[in-house]
């Protein structure tokens, strides 16, 4: 189900992407933005590329069940276990969206110079055809989506407590990234809240 006050699907084949505007009110965007910046423990990832190691200058943060892993960018994580204000948030998204999550993956991205390269997110720890909710806080940041045979693209702007659905077979078709910006000298967070398979 899409969330309340939504968009229409924005993709138009092979998948869906619906947005809500306007998810978390402006008294609590302020209040996650600055419990989130102060009180996660963020680390950046480390990334092999062709035998050197870097590291990101996003950082992220894994929450969810206790008995969960996931393995992205050559990285395996093993989840915090939730805090109060994380599972605040899950309960409203599946209350709202009829969906279950146990996990959430948080990003850091410090300022416009910060950004996501094309990928899906379509890790074998991953419910097959899961879906993604994405909460943003902060400043605003373009969302792209490139379709993999077509190169057909859909780009909306994500701002301050909105919310982003991917579901369905989104992942199969799409990759999605976050662009660079000059314009963009202050933080954003995102909280995507996931579906992972137990091992």
């Amino acid at each position: 189900m899409l969330p309340r006050n939504k968009t229409e699907n924005l993709l138009p084949y092979d998948g869906c992407v619906a947005f809500d505007p306007s998810f978390i009110d402006v008294t609590m965007q302020a209040y996650y933005m600055d419990v989130f910046s102060n009180t996660i423990p963020w680390q950046s990832d480390r990334i092999v590329i062709f035998g050197k190691t870097i590291y990101t200058q996003r950082k992220t943060a894994l929450f969810g069940d206790s008995d969960l892993t996931y393995t992205y960018s050559g990285t395996k994580r093993q989840c915090e276990i939730w805090n109060q204000d994380l599972l605040n948030l899950k309960a409203k998204l599946e209350d709202q969206l009829h969906e279950t999550f146990n996990s959430c993956l948080l990003n850091y991205y410090p300022d416009g110079a910060t950004a996501m390269g094309w990928h899906s997110d379509d890790e074998r720890d991953l419910v097959a055809k899961g879906t993604i909710a994405t909460l943003s806080f902060g400043a605003t940041r373009k969302f792209n989506l490139k379709h993999n045979e077509t190169k057909n693209k859909v780009s909306i702007e994500l701002h301050a407590g909105s919310l982003l659905v991917m579901k369905d077979e989104t992942q199969q078709f799409w990759k999605h990234n976050i662009s660079k910006t000059k314009k963009v000298t202050t933080p954003r967070i995102s909280l995507t809240f996931r579906q992972l398979i137990k091992q």
